[in-house]
């Protein structure tokens, strides 16, 4: 378990190394850049090529089948290989199911790699975001302590003049559609680098909702919470006078007490300004102008709108968006009963947004600097249990990548015969995280720091560069 060392080391001039990089300014690239990043051209690992410029973070919360997904078994005995036959894809000897027709004629433009694993336990997303695999005893809350998510990585190397974001978690946090109460599943935060690096949210409205056959979907889409919106009779100068005013105070205070709680409202109130001020992230998240056919191609789902908002954002600049499964009244992916007649309402609508969004991102010429990813914390086991469900399971699941950096109509690993366990390549959730970091151009083996310890953000895994191009 990562833990908050003790008072920071401070210099001869009573000032922390990381206060004395904070009082210097240093302009590159065209663009001011943050402490964080000063940190990390210092370790010479920020300027790296990159393939991709954002990364579209598509998360199945609850553990999605993989045997009735992305790595059937045909051969395999009937409480195995489950209700579902694979169809062939545009890519000769590459199967997947048969209620994912649109992802397979698009499987020259993506990778699956079927042997992905951890033991971390179930209902954790803190190794599939993170990449540390550290079991987690209460998963309904996040902790100060853990790592940082990828997402927030991008946030802290966020160059200091951008007016957006670059984490940006759709539609709302993890665990917002949990029917048992309020649950926040570790994994999207910052962690240990503080909650000034901590995503934006969005939120929705849960009383928007229909059926799907057995599946109970939201629709409506995800917008900004209130917080972000001037208020009545405040205009923009009046707000910069209050802002001037704030920083003031807050030079002030920091003269009295040295504090990283002072750090972490500083840059939320910076970060709120931003959010008031840019028209970029309301034009994103404003669905009304946008052709009511390429509405219905997403799916008007929460699912599919967030989708489709999030595919504005990284038109805009956003640099990683996160857009989670995560309805509530139901258990999502974790089904632990009929698993088959939920899935014939999933599945269809995860192939209809899935592939409405590479095919836009495509046609609008982004899909070759936007990697596309669909994760789940875990998967699910091989054996259909006395409910037609199936049951927890983190030993084998796969991973789909597509778009930018991704060799399109690649396969990598391989499940045994009944996709219980890693037969061939085993992949981490830190190799996972490694190559997200490696296509966006940023060092895995890079440094954060938790207070002066070092910390690798992807914990120590590698690429897999057999996906590459």
């Amino acid at each position: 378990m990562i833990t908050m060392l003790g008072s920071r080391r401070r210099l001869c001039d009573g000032l922390t190394r990381r206060e004395t990089l904070r009082a210097g300014a240093l302009s590159l690239l065209g663009g001011a850049f943050n402490l964080p990043s000063l940190l990390a051209l210092e370790e010479n690992k920020l300027l790296r090529p990159a393939k991709a410029k954002s990364v579209i973070l598509l998360y199945l919360i609850g553990g999605a089948p993989t045997q009735d997904m992305y790595d059937m078994k045909p051969n395999a005995p009937e409480k195995i290989r489950g209700e579902f036959k694979p169809i062939d894809t545009n890519i000769p000897g590459i199967q997947i199911s048969e209620l994912l027709p649109l992802t397979a004629r698009m499987m020259d433009k993506a990778a699956i790699v079927r042997s992905v694993n951890h033991k971390a336990g179930c209902h954790n997303p803190l190794p599939s975001y993170t990449g540390l695999e550290i079991p987690v005893v209460d998963n309904t809350s996040t902790k100060d302590t853990f790592p940082p998510s990828m997402g927030s990585v991008c946030e802290y190397l966020r160059p200091a003049n951008k007016d957006l974001p670059d984490y940006i978690y759709l539609p709302d946090y993890a665990g917002a559609g949990n029917a048992g109460g309020i649950v926040r599943y570790p994994g999207p935060y910052a962690g240990f680098l503080g909650k000034r690096y901590d995503p934006l949210f969005s939120e929705f409205d849960k009383n928007k909702s229909r059926t799907i056959g057995k599946m109970k979907v939201l629709d409506g889409e995800p917008y900004l919470s209130r917080n972000t919106r001037l208020a009545d009779g405040m205009t923009l100068d009046a707000l910069a006078t209050r802002e001037s005013l704030l920083q003031q105070f807050n030079r002030n205070q920091r003269q009295l007490a040295n504090g990283r709680a002072l750090d972490d409202v500083t840059r939320m109130q910076q970060r709120a300004l931003s959010l008031l001020t840019s028209t970029k992230l309301k034009n994103a998240f404003d669905l009304t102008k946008v052709d009511p056919k390429r509405r219905d191609r997403y799916d008007r789902t929460l699912f599919g709108s967030s989708a489709l908002i999030g595919r504005r954002l990284v038109e805009a600049g956003v640099r990683f968006v996160n857009v989670t499964w995560d309805f509530p009244g139901d258990n999502s992916w974790d089904t632990h009963a009929d698993n088959f007649g939920w899935l014939r309402g999933a599945l269809p609508t995860l192939d209809l947004t899935y592939s409405a969004l590479i095919e836009d991102l495509q046609e609008s010429g982004l899909l070759d600097e936007t990697l596309v990813v669909v994760m789940s914390d875990m998967g699910r086991t091989p054996q259909v249990n006395a409910s037609a469900g199936r049951d927890h399971w983190t030993y084998c699941y796969s991973v789909l990548f597509a778009g930018a950096g991704i060799r399109g109509g690649t396969v990598h690993g391989a499940s045994d015969a009944h996709a219980a366990y890693v037969k061939d390549r085993p992949v981490s959730t830190s190799d996972i995280c490694a190559t997200i970091y490696h296509l966006l151009g940023i060092d895995p083996d890079m440094k954060v720091y938790d207070n002066d310890r070092p910390i690798a953000i992807a914990h120590g895994g590698q690429p897999i560069h057999e996906i590459l191009t």
